[in-house]
């Protein structure tokens, strides 16, 4: 379990394929602390620990993982940086929502506007995915954990503030990007109770 609130920004130094891919993430977390097996979200995609170094740690990317995401067939690019957050603990504060690491599909950037110091971003979310995003709603995209702002069919919105853009990859952000999307658990299973026989 995640809460959407990004803690490092890390940096692919490679991704090669053994079976499935693999990457190396350069990270500030003190590396020494991550145990194998690990759970960390990378760009909102939960992965494995399997290898650490002074300054990096391994993860394996299922061909699951890539058919659901925004990471290419043959890998993240090297250079890529990605937003990074460790495994909630008991007792940490919840700061955002509560995030799987279980990525739903990728929305696409559809335009970019300036408001004030803030930034509204626009999406188109896959058809699929839409009558689980709502206004006041949560989405992790990218890993962070945004407030929904306005929803028209699948296209929805979300206001991004100067702090987000500083301690994230958010800052890079471009039209035409496609970004992870993880819609709320709740919105989840409540639409699937109301598809249940009463």
């Amino acid at each position: 379990m995640f809460t959407g609130i990004i803690t490092d920004i890390g940096t692919v130094r490679a991704t090669e394929r053994r079976g499935d891919l693999r990457a190396r993430i350069a990270t500030a977390y003190q590396t020494a602390g991550i145990a194998l097996g690990a759970s960390i979200a990378c760009d909102g995609v939960c992965l494995t620990v399997i290898e650490t170094g002074a300054d990096w740690f391994d993860v394996e990317v299922s061909a699951e993982t890539v058919s659901k995401t925004n990471i290419a067939a043959d890998g993240w690019p090297e250079g890529r940086r990605l937003n990074l957050e460790r495994a909630l603990k008991v007792g940490d504060e919840l700061g955002g929502h509560i995030v799987s690491g279980h990525v739903d599909g990728v929305a696409e950037v559809l335009s970019l506007t300036t408001e004030g110091d803030s930034t509204r971003v626009t999406f188109r979310a896959p058809d699929a995915l839409a009558r689980f995003i709502a206004p006041k709603g949560s989405v992790a995209l990218n890993g962070t954990s945004f407030t929904v702002n306005e929803v028209e069919g699948p296209t929805f919105g979300i206001n991004m503030i100067p702090h987000t853009k500083a301690v994230t990859t958010w800052g890079n952000v471009a039209v035409g990007d496609g970004v992870n999307l993880e819609i709320d658990t709740m919105a989840r299973y409540v639409a699937r109770l109301q598809e249940m026989p009463g």
